[in-house]
């Protein structure tokens, strides 16, 4: 008896959607990093296009997907062997905001820890912690460390010392990414990264939270 051949499973929007997260990856850029770069709208490839507004699933245009191959230099092969996943390494999912929502309310609890909605999500290479997030840098305030469109993960579970890039929140909403120089129970001294922009010095009670930068895209 000749045994017949098994049909191909179809495609899904999930796997679809999933090798474009994984383009965007390689490239060292969030989803609408990659859309900004291939000349599209920076939404298009946001997780809140890839569902119709009367709740059914949606596919990237042919077009959309042609564009980011082109974008991050991509064969379709290359496309291809990502949508089985064949593309990843050991990474995980975060959460995802640009820089300047960061100092918006309502995106982080008090301990500095990721909350509410308005998240995004990126893959990127695993952490340790289970409350670490990705922002966008956005602007040229953090060259030459950091260009508008980097990703850095910030891990609040980290330890940190001095030497670190870290993230601070003020107690008045003003967010940076600084250098820690020195900490005290009192004082809390920063380097700029940028030596057009002054180093700062805050009050203890001045600081909301602070958090390690472990990973940048570079």
């Amino acid at each position: 008896m000749v045994k017949q051949p098994k049909a191909a499973r179809p495609l899904t929007h999930s796997q679809v959607w999933a090798a474009l997260d994984r383009l965007a990856e390689r490239a060292g850029l969030s989803p609408s990093g990659l859309a900004k770069r291939s000349g599209l709208d920076p939404t298009t490839f946001n997780r809140s296009k890839r569902i119709t507004g009367d709740g059914r699933e949606r596919w990237p245009s042919t077009e959309s997907v042609s564009k980011a191959l082109a974008a991050t230099n991509s064969s379709m092969e290359t496309f291809v062997q990502l949508l089985g996943d064949g593309g990843r390494g050991g990474g995980q999912s975060v959460p995802l905001i640009g820089f300047a929502q960061a100092g918006a309310g309502g995106y982080f609890d008090d301990s500095g820890f990721p909350s509410g909605k308005g998240w995004d999500e990126v893959a990127l290479p695993a952490t340790n912690d289970e409350h670490a997030y990705a922002l966008e840098i956005e602007g040229d305030s953090m060259k030459p460390a950091f260009r508008e469109g980097d990703i850095i993960v910030v891990s609040p579970g980290t330890p940190i010392r001095r030497g670190d890039r870290v993230v601070v929140r003020t107690t008045g909403g003003e967010v940076m990414v600084k250098e820690l120089r020195r900490r005290t129970a009192k004082v809390l001294e920063l380097a700029s990264l940028n030596p057009a922009h002054p180093d700062r010095t805050l009050e203890a009670d001045e600081v909301e939270w602070i958090a390690r930068i472990v990973w940048a895209s570079q």
